[in-house]
């Protein structure tokens, strides 16, 4: 917990908190807290963090993927945090943690976290320009900067399902017809709420989290019916809200299990609202992913399932390509920064997620704030960071260019060999989009003293390739860097070759900071890998100062491509990120 100058602790003003000893009446047949309960008990705790920052009313947008870690039994005490962790121009995104205290063991364990979007309302109707938030602490400032890149990721999570269905491995679908197959319409299930004052904000709006209960309960219904059996909830798909539901409506919730997998099934509901004999307005629709668990708390293997004709095909198929986003999500996004597994296989349909990655794990390595200065030379200051047995190392300095101008010329790695001798080729293999492209980096090989050999140099030896996702982003808000991240990823069509080491780059990359109109504080980051190590080694140990030689001869690439005098299509500007 950090500390005011007067010594008191510090809190983030947006924050939050609710704690909640789980009752019988809070609790299902197992005696466990519903996850209905707790979602609506999430939404209110995180609508009161947003509207602490708006000074207004506030209704929930969308909330991110959830995925249940642990139950929580009677008796037992649920403690939720809420923050805001970014204000955009009209919405903020909210942070929410979840964890369990048993009272008589005096244990504490994690239960889930989630993301949501907020946007606040006037009490006459449109929406409010927000103040921006000012991250205070290292972890306010890694969630702030990462709220950018997950908003990123929102916007284009609609496209990503659309593009993964229009690829013919998953319109060439057939089912697999099995004896005891569980036919859909079975699991069909359809309820009817009347929303009630008590259902509502001042404001009537249905509270975000009773609709997501209610939305619960009907998916928990559909799934026991396929297979006689109360399930688990483990997961709910990120969604988001369509139109407001106010007290009066009736609302319709629809449910059905759309696939069933080995060990898991995915629920589809759907929301509408009227109210007299006015026609429907769809108000949501959300996919929950289910298990059956035996007495050992195991998962059991589920029954198949038989779709209807034409929908309940079309929902069988998309549920198959759904469970590929789920599972890139969670392999790429959901795991800790040091369990991400090197170069994972790059396709369309996990880009956006490995970009994700890719971008704020650099971010997180320049958030911290226990870096070592190892040495020092004209203003070139080398640093080294220490963490869980990876060595990471920092190069930065203050340069005479335009902080954009430098990012244009940096984030082109095909223009790296131009000055920096670890670089002996690079090639464009994909242009992804304006912000993403794929390399193949030769590197020369290392000798025993730390130098480079050219290949005809080093004897018997193997120089070095990598194939590397290359990630830019301008700044969000003003303040905030210029992003250039660098990871290693495995592409089908370029498999290691004959005479090349295959090398990994965990993290890499630079951070742009603008400090006047034409000055720039360029800071390169890696987070060395053994093939990546030999290159700093000798620098790190005191015995050479490379690094000062190329980030020289870097400022003076910078310098003689200070003005743009012939743009190429690779160096226009990427596209922004939209701030409403």
């Amino acid at each position: 917990m950090s500390r005011h100058q007067n010594g008191e602790e510090y809190r983030n003003p947006t924050e939050v908190k609710k704690s909640q000893i789980v009752m019988p009446c809070h609790a299902n047949h197992r005696q466990e807290l519903s996850v209905g309960e707790l979602l609506k008990w999430m939404d209110s705790t995180a609508c009161l963090s947003a509207e602490r920052h708006a000074g207004c009313p506030c209704v929930t947008v969308s909330v991110d993927d959830i995925h249940f870690e642990h139950t929580i039994g009677v008796g037992q005490v649920v403690n939720i945090k809420a923050k805001v962790n970014r204000a955009f121009n009209t919405s903020m995104e909210v942070g929410i943690v979840v964890s369990c205290e048993d009272l008589f063991s005096d244990t504490h364990w994690s239960v889930c976290r989630a993301v949501a979007t907020f946007v606040s309302q006037r009490t006459t109707g449109g929406k409010v320009q927000l103040r921006p938030l000012v991250p205070c602490t290292q972890a306010e400032q890694v969630e702030h900067s990462l709220a950018a890149e997950r908003r990123r990721m929102r916007l284009v999570h609609a496209d990503i399902m659309k593009d993964l269905l229009a690829n013919r491995a998953f319109q060439q679908v057939e089912v697999q017809e099995a004896e005891k197959a569980v036919p859909a319409e079975r699991t069909r299930v359809e309820s009817v709420e009347l929303v009630l004052p008590t259902h509502a904000n001042h404001q009537v709006n249905t509270f975000g989290g009773q609709i997501m209960a209610w939305m619960e309960n009907v998916a928990t219904i559909a799934a026991s019916r396929l297979c006689n059996a109360h399930p688990t909830l483990q997961s709910i798909d990120m969604f988001h809200f369509r139109g407001p539901s106010h007290v009066g409506d009736r609302l319709v919730l629809k449910a059905i299990v759309n696939n069933a997998f080995k060990n898991s099934m995915e629920a589809g509901v759907c929301a509408e609202a009227y109210q007299g004999e006015e026609p429907l307005r769809h108000i949501n629709s959300a996919f929950m992913t289910f298990e059956i668990r035996d007495q050992e708390g195991k998962p059991c293997t589920l029954p198949r399932i038989r779709p209807e004709p034409l929908e309940g095909m079309r929902r069988y198929q998309e549920a198959i390509a759904r469970n590929k986003i789920r599972l890139d999500r969670k392999y790429i996004i959901s795991c800790k920064q040091t369990e991400v597994p090197l170069s994972v296989p790059w396709d369309l349909s996990n880009q956006v997620y490995l970009s994700y990655n890719n971008v704020s794990a650099l971010k997180m390595l320049a958030a911290r704030n226990n870096w070592l200065l190892n040495s020092e030379k004209n203003k070139v200051s080398l640093y080294t960071l220490e963490q869980k047995q990876v060595l990471s190392f920092k190069v930065e300095t203050e340069i005479d260019i335009p902080a954009e101008r430098a990012f244009m010329l940096l984030s082109d790695l095909s223009k790296r060999v131009e000055w920096d001798p670890n670089y002996e080729r690079c090639e464009l293999i994909l242009r992804v989009n304006d912000d993403d492209f794929l390399y193949r980096v030769v590197t020369p090989s290392i000798g025993q003293d730390g130098a480079s050999n050219s290949p005809s140099a080093n004897q018997g030896g193997k120089v070095q390739d990598f194939i590397l996702l290359a990630s830019r982003r301008p700044p969000c808000d003003s303040g905030d860097p210029y992003v250039i991240a660098l990871r290693s990823v495995t592409l089908p069509t370029h498999p290691p070759t004959e005479g090349y080491n295959r090398g990994e780059v965990l993290c890499a990359g630079f951070s742009i900071l603008e400090v006047s109109k034409d000055i720039s504080k360029i800071s390169y980051f890696n987070q060395a890998s053994p093939e990546v190590l030999p290159y700093i080694s000798t620098d790190i140990a005191g015995l050479s100062s490379s690094f000062y030689g190329i980030f020289c001869t870097c400022n003076t690439f910078l310098q003689e491509n200070r003005v743009d005098h012939a743009s190429t299509p690779q160096s226009q500007p990427p596209s922004s990120i939209l701030k409403h």
